[in-house]
């Protein structure tokens, strides 16, 4: 029964994609650092047809919340999640119950406003991407790097060169590459300068971007070698980050939620093979994650939203936001946009994602609260839409258990919606497999 009322709920939201929509609202954010106010936004086939329209019809009234565009992530782990005991996932798990561990994360983070999410990586990431791209299932649309590139200072200049030709052969959206080991074991690099350079040149030679897992001097020797994105930064110095300034790299450091997660759910970490002295390591260091997202800020970095969430995290990603602000000393939107315009920037989608304007997909999310004012606002995510679809509006609060009708005005389109819509196909699929 609970799959076929899912199948039923998906299939209205689908129904819905190709309706004119205008949005009204009193209070808008364009993802660009600028406020609109009292913008009437259009949407149609997908995408945004105008900020100040006056036509008529369907229209959903947002008065009251902070509309933006929908957040981009660049950095998570959709393949990291808690399987049906309430451990991190291992390789064992049944590919049935992986796949929807894998959906659940994509639904949670498109309920907490993340309409685009890039994933790094597992070849198991493929299929949620297509089918979310490919077949309107529901969820966030994914660009994900598939396997990343493990660090091997011995491997020649082909081996690697064909590392990330095989990539681009299995449909990665981008190459991740660990420049680095893991914080919790020294944070060593794995990678030389050339060899890096090595790696980024292929892949911009394929068409390609890249991300590299970087810490200490491992950041400016990223920078130097020309690649794109650079992650963590930690140990860093202020050459480091002067070095990516000039190479026009973005860097995503993160202050939020990661650490925080594994913290939160510690015995889950530990039983999945993570050590006790690594957590402390984490922990000891959090300071030093301030320290350089601060200086990055500072010194003007391309910021950009990040928060390599793993199981326990998924759907709490803008837990980074108010990191951001509180540790880093960005402004409120400076945090947002780093996570609307700058994002769709570094993921090579600047001019389709991530701004409020004609011509641009409608990925547009609503707020109760003005986070300019109030970061924590970013909790508070009433109003979802992807790509002209309506997955979210918690605008009308019934009772429990009740159903009710968004409201409305102008004509006869209306929305039926239970009172609890966030919890919806992925997640009744998940308990029926129980």
């Amino acid at each position: 029964m609970r799959i076929l009322i899912c199948v039923a709920v998906f299939a209205r939201v689908l129904a819905a994609q190709g309706s004119p929509v205008v949005l009204l609202t009193d209070r808008a954010l364009d993802g660009r650092g600028g406020v609109l106010r009292g913008a009437r936004i259009a949407t149609e086939n997908g995408r945004i047809t105008s900020v100040n329209t006056t036509a008529g019809g369907a229209t959903i009234d947002l008065r009251g919340y902070t509309v933006l565009p929908g957040w981009i992530d660049t950095h998570v782990h959709l393949d990291s999640h808690f399987d049906r005991n309430g451990n991190v996932a291992g390789r064992g798990e049944p590919a049935a119950e992986a796949a929807l561990g894998i959906a659940d994360n994509a639904w949670k983070s498109l309920m907490a406003g993340f309409t685009t999410i890039q994933s790094v990586g597992a070849l198991s990431e493929a299929p949620i991407r297509d089918i979310i791209r490919d077949r309107g299932f529901p969820g966030p649309r994914i660009l994900t790097s598939l396997s990343p590139i493990q660090g091997d200072s011995t491997l020649s200049a082909d081996s690697l060169r064909a590392l990330v030709r095989r990539r681009k052969e299995q449909g990665a959206d981008l190459i991740k590459i660990f420049a680095s080991k893991s914080q919790r074991v020294g944070a060593g690099p794995t990678f030389t300068e050339e060899q890096l350079r090595v790696l980024c040149g292929e892949a911009a030679a394929v068409g390609l971007r890249t991300m590299v897992h970087a810490y200490r001097s491992q950041t400016s020797a990223a920078a130097r070698a020309g690649c794109r994105q650079i992650e963590h930064a930690t140990y860093g110095t202020q050459a480091d980050i002067d070095a990516a300034v000039k190479a026009g790299a973005f860097l995503g450091p993160q202050v939020g939620l990661v650490v925080q997660n594994y913290l939160a759910n510690k015995a889950q970490y530990l039983a999945s093979g993570m050590t006790q002295e690594g957590m402390e390591i984490m922990e000891r260091d959090l300071p030093l994650d301030f320290a350089i997202c601060a200086m990055a800020v500072k010194s003007g970095a391309k910021v950009v939203f990040s928060t390599d969430a793993t199981a326990g995290a998924h759907g709490r990603n803008a837990e980074e936001l108010i990191g951001r602000v509180e540790r880093c000393g960005q402004s409120p939107m400076a945090a947002l946009v780093s996570a609307n315009s700058l994002a769709a920037d570094a993921i090579g989608m600047g001019g389709k994602l991530g701004v409020l304007a004609p011509g641009f997909e409608a990925d547009i999310i609503a707020l109760d609260g003005d986070p300019l004012t109030d970061i924590t606002a970013v909790r508070r995510v009433v109003f979802v839409m992807r790509g002209g679809v309506i997955y979210k509006w918690s605008g009308v609060k019934p009772k429990a258990g009740a159903r009710s009708l968004h409201r409305v005005e102008g004509g006869e389109h209306r929305e039926e919606v239970r009172a609890r819509e966030g919890e919806f196909a992925v997640a009744n699929l998940l308990r029926a497999r129980k």
